[in-house]
């Protein structure tokens, strides 16, 4: 076993991954408000302390030859799914989730850990043309000491998507789970690569608040923070990052459309987008926030959704906050004009699946991102009012266009600024070879997945030239 429930605490302070300047925090499930144990809160100080010490291990592992560097991320890869009981379990009691979510976290986990230990071996630069007969070459370098900061949604998965390639990279890691999920997006991850061969001081550990994200981010050490959360929260970090000359790589909220058009398959676009919009009780990024419907389809379309809505059974929201958030965004909408076709209760945190008809885009759950089990629906008549519907939001992350014609949908998707989009599918969609970002509101662009994307985000460009002989200068 990775961790022993009675003893994980013990283990989590005496390895080093956490401190407490901030005092302790309890992990508790959502689903039956029962604590699974205490983390420690780290402050300031711990991160200092940190990032010190990551500064201190990281040229020695970043000089070690690279196919040793990648053994540790090919273990890790492995060790994930010897593990996956104890991590599903993990998941399912921090986060609120079905097993079958933890089983996907656990799958990308692993495959990011395989993706990563590949890019040790990959060209490092370029040859450049020059004068003067010198040697000219553009190399990639590690960039030292990189900062992440994660969420409580999908903890296992946007941790380990910027750990696994900054270390296989060169790099040594400081990691600021949610403390709402510190073990599965933290703990378990050091104790894997510990398990894996990572050596000592490269992976550090904080579960904190905003004092420790602040410290991370502004810390001399941390050359490159990698932050995922709210566009709120990302702004903030984006301006201090600047403001202290940190490159920071930014994967921010959505408020993804799917677009079914009057040809559509209407069974497989309401599957879709139901799968769109209520998976993970809609606590996911690139969650369906808007479905645009052509006016041929949209009365059954409501029809069909609410029924499927009606028939779910899911689990509860990360905490009473957030389903305060959510219920005043429905109750909002609903008071504006919109129809409630099904959901719009709650008991304890376990939100109903909730679909709004007739909604406009000026009402609050159409024009916010809900990051709940709330599905608006509005109606389009022609493909211009649909390009200018779905691009009029402030994020641009990921969209999905259902449709037999898939050219008609290529042409549509063209039309309307994403990161991302899926022809005859619906938004919530990952793989750790694919790029990974949005534009607009949603963040800086593709800064996960795919090896072009890591190397791009965790290292830095030196120019090196070379010559045979000093030569000769005017003075």
């Amino acid at each position: 076993m990775l961790l022993e429930t009675a003893t994980w605490q013990s283990k989590f302070f005496s390895n080093g991954w956490a401190a407490g300047e901030g005092g302790d925090a309890p992990v508790e499930d959502p689903a039956t408000g029962a604590e699974l144990g205490r983390v420690g809160i780290a402050g300031p100080s711990d991160v200092a302390a940190a990032a010190r010490a990551a500064a201190a291990a990281q040229p020695a592992w970043a000089a070690l030859p690279h196919p040793e560097r990648a053994a540790v991320l090919r273990r890790a890869g492995d060790l994930w799914r010897e593990h996956a009981e104890e991590v599903r379990d993990w998941i399912v009691r921090e986060t609120g989730a079905v097993a079958p979510k933890g089983d996907f976290e656990i799958g990308v986990a692993a495959q990011e850990c395989y993706e990563a230990a590949a890019l040790p071996s990959r060209p490092y630069g370029e040859l450049l043309p020059s004068l003067d007969g010198r040697l000219s070459m553009a190399r990639r370098v590690p960039a030292g000491v990189v900062g992440v900061i994660s969420p409580f949604n999908f903890p296992l998965i946007l941790s380990i998507r910027s750990v696994a390639p900054a270390l296989a990279l060169g790099n040594a890691v400081v990691l600021k789970p949610d403390p709402r999920t510190a073990v599965s997006g933290g703990l378990l991850i050091a104790r894997i690569l510990e398990e894996a061969g990572l050596p000592a001081g490269l992976l550090h550990v904080l579960p904190g608040g905003v004092p420790a994200g602040e410290a991370l981010i502004v810390d001399p050490h941390v050359r490159v923070i990698s932050f995922t959360g709210s566009t709120a929260a990302g702004r903030r970090v984006g301006a201090l990052a600047a403001e202290h000359l940190t490159r920071a790589h930014l994967e921010l909220g959505g408020n993804s459309a799917v677009v079914v058009l009057d040809d559509a398959d209407l069974d497989r676009a309401v599957s879709a987008s139901a799968w769109g919009s209520f998976n993970h009780q809609g606590q996911i990024c690139m969650t369906t926030g808007r479905h645009l419907v052509h006016e041929s389809l949209y009365h059954e379309f409501v029809d069909r959704l609410a029924k499927k809505a009606d028939a779910l059974q899911l689990g509860p929201v990360i905490d009473a906050g957030q389903r305060d958030k959510i219920h005043s965004l429905v109750t909002a909408s609903v008071e504006a004009g919109a129809r409630l076709a099904a959901g719009g209760t709650f008991e304890g945190l376990f939100y109903r699946p909730t679909v709004l008809a007739d909604v406009r885009p000026d009402m609050p759950a159409y024009a916010s991102e809900v990051f709940g089990p709330v599905a608006p629906v509005a109606r389009f008549g022609s493909l211009d009012e649909a390009a200018e519907l779905a691009a009029g939001s402030e994020y641009g992350l990921s969209l999905g266009i259902i449709t037999r014609d898939v050219m008609k949908g290529l042409a549509l998707a063209d039309r309307i600024p994403t990161g991302i989009a899926h022809i005859n599918d619906q938004t919530v969609n990952d793989e750790a070879n694919a790029p990974f970002g949005g534009v607009g509101a949603s963040g800086t662009g593709s800064r996960f997945g795919g090896a072009a994307a890591n190397v791009e985000a965790f290292t830095e460009t030196r120019w090196v030239t070379v010559r045979g002989d000093v030569p000769a200068y005017p003075f």
